[in-house]
């Protein structure tokens, strides 16, 4: 069926807002673009990470739309969050790796979901970057979810152990790029950036759609 055709039955809608985008826009809305809550540079350290950077703050309408692509089957957002977080990355000169991989979940959790959000991620991103996604990490231990947990203490005691490097040979050093959806203490990003660098890898850098503000 024509493309044209389509989008005069389904016309595209900003991935933030959900508002109907004009012939001119792409992905956002302009008011999306221009006033959405970006994630500017934290001067938070995460352990085992060596850069990090996120494309927004979680919040509002950045919230909703991570709903929609988590639990709502909105699988298509992950090609516009890894456009956008492709340009953040090279603008930021951190677009060199070796290998692009993901924060894997458990299986169970994937089963229920039908899709590994973050894997759908770092596939769109590998793409605007050119490097060919690899799993390297299985998550081992089912674990309740961190949103669940208030305390850093307790998320970074939640996934100690959870996670395992499939290949240490695949991943000694290589410089690595971690994607996740959202990040909010960190602890989950840097269980996986710890067992990475145990195993050998040269560097562990994180990249995620939005970050939890604390300020």
């Amino acid at each position: 069926m024509d493309s044209r055709f389509l989008q005069l039955i389904f016309p595209p809608k900003c991935t933030l807002c959900r508002k109907f985008l004009s012939q001119e826009e792409t992905d956002l809305c302009r008011q999306c673009r221009t006033q959405g809550p970006e994630f500017k540079k934290s001067k938070r350290n995460i352990p085992f990470i060596a850069h990090w950077t996120g494309i927004w703050y979680y919040k509002d309408d950045v919230r909703s739309s991570i709903h929609r692509f988590k639990f709502g089957n909105a699988r298509r957002y992950a090609d516009v969050y890894g456009r956008i977080l492709a340009v953040k990355l090279q603008n930021m000169e951190l677009d060199s790796f070796d290998i692009i991989s993901w924060v894997p979940i458990s299986w169970q959790r994937r089963f229920t979901r039908g899709y590994d959000q973050s894997q759908l991620l770092a596939d769109a991103l590998s793409k605007e970057l050119g490097v060919k996604p690899e799993k390297v990490l299985r998550k081992i231990r089912s674990t309740p979810p961190q949103s669940g947990i208030p305390d850093a203490a307790g998320r970074r005691a939640n996934v100690q152990g959870a996670y395992k490097v499939l290949s240490p040979g695949a991943v000694a050093g290589k410089r690595i790029l971690l994607v996740d959806d959202v990040v909010t203490t960190g602890a989950t990003a840097s269980e996986c950036a710890r067992m990475l660098t145990i195993a050998g890898a040269k560097e562990v850098n994180l990249a995620t759609i939005a970050v939890a503000d604390h300020k």
